[in-house]
């Protein structure tokens, strides 16, 4: 999985780690190290999993650790989208010992997070993976870090739904009830669609579903659908569209879900309520 993985935008990790560096050392740095390590102070040190997880969020701990000191230098041993267990030691730092525990706070959190995501991510990639469909995103990611959060998921096995409001055209209920019903709204919208652009439209009922088809967009969004829905909405549709289930779903109702023979499943928890994963840097002062 991880030899697939694009690299990230390095203007993008810098944007990220240069904002929580400056979040972190304020106006007078780490006042902590500076009074208690000397200037010339070497540290070793490892980034170690507490728990079994995926990785994903090295480039940017290795980012943080830089921006302190271009004298760190940042081994990667576990690459990100890997899977680890307890215990294992993910990458190793060596440097100034205030470089590395003044970058240690930001770089933790980044990859904590992002591992987080990518091992939640895998989860219920992991209970789908004998069906058809695949698990991906939403727009519920934390502000400013959307673009990060979407990479963890891919991270984890994952696919990404849009990135935002100008990437794909997405009709939901709040749409459909100003314009009056589910045909109106997708006809306007491929009016106004240029040749590149995706129209998804959101339904709730196998009606709406049989007037949406009819105007063929190319993807329908089953919303908060039980899976006796789910399977005659497949049956109606027949190919016709790509669906997407949302809403409701667990990791307890994820593989029945996937079972009805949809093509995607969509979930904000993935995003915004995966837990951290529990990843340690255990450093000695040399």
């Amino acid at each position: 999985m991880s030899q697939t993985l694009p690299d990230l935008p390095l203007l993008m990790i810098d944007a990220a780690v240069e904002a929580a560096l400056l979040e972190d050392l304020g106006r007078a740095g780490d006042i902590t190290s500076q009074a208690t390590i000397p200037p010339d102070a070497r540290a070793v040190a490892t980034f170690g999993a507490r728990r079994p997880g995926v990785v994903a969020g090295i480039a940017l701990a290795r980012r943080a650790m830089w921006k302190m000191s271009n004298e760190v230098r940042f081994s990667e041993l576990i690459p990100d989208g890997s899977r680890v267990g307890k215990g294992d030691v993910i990458a190793r730092v060596e440097g100034p010992a205030r470089a590395v525990l003044s970058a240690e706070r930001v770089a933790l959190n980044f990859l904590g997070r992002l591992s987080g995501i990518a091992t939640a991510t895998a989860a219920f990639a992991d209970r789908v993976a004998h069906t058809r469909a695949r698990i991906v995103c939403t727009r519920k990611t934390t502000p400013g870090l959307r673009a990060l959060e979407k990479y963890a998921v891919r991270c984890g096995g994952g696919a990404n739904h849009r990135f935002g409001l100008d990437d794909a055209i997405l009709i939901k209920d709040n749409h459909i009830a100003v314009c009056g019903s589910v045909g109106e709204a997708i006809r306007r919208a491929r009016a106004f669609a240029g040749h590149l652009v995706k129209i998804e439209v959101e339904v709730d009922r196998i009606d709406q579903l049989k007037e949406a088809l009819l105007e063929r967009p190319d993807v329908v969004m089953l919303d908060n659908m039980g899976p006796d829905l789910l399977r005659e909405a497949v049956a109606v549709t027949a190919g016709r569209a790509i669906l997407e289930a949302s809403g409701g779903v667990t990791l307890e109702t994820v593989a029945a879900i996937a079972e009805t023979g949809v093509d995607l499943i969509s979930t904000g928890w993935i995003t915004h309520s995966a837990p951290v994963l529990d990843i340690g840097l255990d450093i000695e002062i040399g």
